[in-house]
């Protein structure tokens, strides 16, 4: 069985940088394509960013792109969320998640209903 523990998250001032860190275990970790998504309380989860299994191909959530930056150390089975130049509105529980059927197919899933496995979560706080 999968097992995910996200770790990083914390209080950050407005412009200040976190690293999480995604702690893969159970399977092989080159078999599945890893993401984040957060929750932010009275919103639904939204996607945040994917890596691709081999790493060549990521995405992100269009408010995220060029502050944030996923990557993934195959050697330790670890994926991590970059996240720099955070604003207030960045505020939300992030979850790490993983899925191995879209690796399979070469594509990344976008929705949280394209991911099989899920941590549990790490508070992310923002403040102006």
């Amino acid at each position: 069985q999968v097992h995910l523990v996200e770790s990083g998250g914390g209080l950050a001032q407005a412009g200040e940088s976190l690293r999480l860190s995604c702690a893969f275990s159970g399977r092989i970790f080159t078999s599945y394509n890893m993401a984040w998504f957060r929750q932010a309380p009275g919103k639904e989860r939204e996607f945040v960013a994917a890596i691709a299994y081999n790493g060549r191909n990521t995405h992100y959530l269009d408010s995220v792109k060029g502050r944030f930056s996923i990557s993934r150390d195959n050697a330790k089975s670890t994926a991590y969320l970059q996240m720099n130049s955070l604003k207030p509105e960045d505020t939300a529980v992030y979850y790490c998640a993983a899925d191995p059927r879209t690796a399979v197919i070469h594509i990344l899933g976008l929705v949280a209903s394209d991911y099989d496995y899920w941590g549990q979560g790490t508070q992310v706080t923002v403040s102006s």
